[in-house]
């Protein structure tokens, strides 16, 4: 299954700039499987087991299309054939260290279990349905069959069934960056992103969040904090796994890792004889720091939205590499370096948060979660090392052959264009509010961040998707109440009706594979 999806992940890069999640279909093959009538298979019915398998190849998917192909396809598309290798060291490193802090900081306060991440529960419910089967797998098959046929019509349903399942004040700001990125080219004759305004208000929501995220690995608890860690440990609710002692060693070992890694891509890539000492100090802190933010804001808005804004946040970090008038090769370097975090930090996410699904009910629960996510988190390491071995043999054949992942190429045409000494003016003035509205959303809403990552995003039609979705969700809440129902069980029936839709997209964007070839 990791074979699989890595071949998919980077036919589909190449070809439509996309690379699909493929949990739901490792999920699916896991459950047939489990069908067939031999002993031996009959074990693959065990929910857990399905899960470890749509980890993998969910895993081996990113890792080869966004962590692995994509970061060895700049110095390439520059013309530096041999510094491809130098690059995928330098990405491996990256998606190691990507992963190891995923693994540590999940289940935070930063990253909480209890979040969104909309693909998890699309791949959560997946499993669930088909083990139990009756009305809950109804609900599920009905919003996929929707997803699937919407999707084939173009119109982005994975965003509707995101309205069903996120935080709805993050999905309210996504769905109006949506919207807004969709209007503003015929409303106000203006395009956003061809102005960087979009970036701008990421820098200033991203530096924000960055600080938020620092003050929530502090030891500082409230009177309800402290009396809750007071109160006796019942193994039979799940909480939080991980501590502000925990989430703060897992991003200090991961600046650390990183750093270490920028050092290995400065010195296999010749770096330190394109800069001075100084210089080569600063590049290396530099790749460090954009590594680790670039991870959490793609890992933020992948928690609350469902997407991961990873290209444009790369592309902030080659403008700031431009503004310090770094050198074209140490850039691409730096940009390449960059991108291989991110998007697999953003997938496993929604991987343990399926995990965390299936196991929540275990007793004792704690142990058991711990031992599930680190039994998936081995699953991850498997699909990582399929997906190095498939990236090997094949990415010489497919960039000869002119299949380059087309957000490489948009790296590589803005670093030799340079850069409009108005852009910085642009993206300092749209940081402002971009620093303000994430404030006043605070940590657990990423207000700021959502915005930006609907304005980067801008696939039309979306933002109504999104917005029309948080319209039913209040009508349909409000309309079982009126019945004498529970708003829990509203949100049950909207959860399977999104990961349907979720789960019927990606089934639609995974069928892409066969045009593509």
């Amino acid at each position: 299954m990791s074979v699989l999806g890595a071949l998919i992940g980077i036919v589909l890069i190449t070809s439509l700039g996309i690379s699909p999640n493929t949990a739901v279909i490792g999920a699916l093959v896991a459950m047939l499987v489990g069908r067939i009538p031999v002993a031996m298979l009959a074990r693959m019915r065990d929910q857990n087991r399905q899960n470890l398998v749509q980890s993998a190849i969910s895993g081996a998917t990113f890792a080869a299309a966004n962590s692995l192909l994509t970061p060895i396809a700049v110095p390439f598309a520059l013309g530096r054939t041999d510094l491809v290798w130098p690059m995928l060291g330098g990405a491996v490193i990256g998606l190691a260290v990507d992963s190891w802090v995923l693994f540590r900081v999940f289940d935070s306060r930063l990253l909480p279990a209890t979040g969104s991440w909309p693909a998890g529960i699309a791949a959560a419910e997946t499993i669930k349905a088909g083990d139990e089967g009756g009305r809950r797998a109804a609900i599920l098959g009905a919003g996929a069959i929707v997803g699937v046929v919407g999707a084939f019509f173009k119109l982005p349903t994975s965003a509707a069934g995101v309205g069903f399942l996120g935080n709805i004040w993050a999905l309210g700001a996504f769905g109006t960056g949506l919207v807004v990125a969709q209007y503003s080219p015929d409303l106000l004759d203006v395009n956003l992103t061809a102005e960087r305004v979009p970036h701008g208000v990421m820098i200033g929501a991203g530096l924000v969040a960055l600080i938020q995220a620092v003050l929530l690995m502090r030891n500082r608890q409230s009177r309800k904090a402290t009396a809750a860690a007071a109160a006796p440990e019942r193994d039979d609710v799940p909480g939080p796994t991980v501590d502000a002692t925990g989430l703060r060693r897992g991003l200090l070992e991961g600046m650390g890792l990183f750093v270490l890694g920028a050092i290995f891509v400065a010195f296999a890539g010749g770096v330190a004889g394109d800069l001075s000492v100084p210089g080569l100090i600063g590049w290396v802190a530099l790749a460090g720091v954009a590594a680790l933010v670039h991870q959490l804001i793609v890992g933020l808005a992948a928690m609350h939205s469902g997407w991961f804004p990873a290209f444009a946040v790369t592309l902030i970090f080659l403008i700031i590499g431009l503004a310090l008038d770094i050198p074209t090769v140490p850039l691409a370097l730096l940009v390449g370096y960059t991108a291989s975090t991110g998007p697999a930090f953003a997938d496993i996410g929604y991987d343990f948060k399926a995990g965390w699904l299936l196991r929540r009910h275990a007793v004792p629960w704690q142990p058991f979660e711990l031992d599930g996510r680190r039994q998936q988190y081995l699953a991850q390491l498997v699909g990582f090392a399929v997906a190095l071995g498939v990236v090997v043999i094949a990415w010489r054949t497919f960039f000869e052959d002119g299949r380059v992942p087309p957000v490489s190429e948009v790296y590589v045409a803005t670093i030799q264009t340079g850069l409009d000494p108005d852009t910085l003016r642009t993206l300092a003035l749209w940081a402002v509010p971009g620093a303000l509205i994430q404030l006043i959303g605070g940590s657990s809403r990423q207000l700021g961040v959502m915005l930006a990552t609907g304005l980067l995003v801008a696939t039309p039609d979306a933002g109504w998707m999104v917005l029309g979705a948080l319209a039913v969700r209040k009508l349909y809440t409000w309309w079982r109440a009126r019945a004498g129902q529970s708003p829990e069980d509203a949100e049950n029936d909207l959860s399977l009706v999104g990961a349907g839709l979720v789960a019927g997209s990606s089934l639609n964007d995974v069928g892409q594979v066969a045009k593509a070839l």
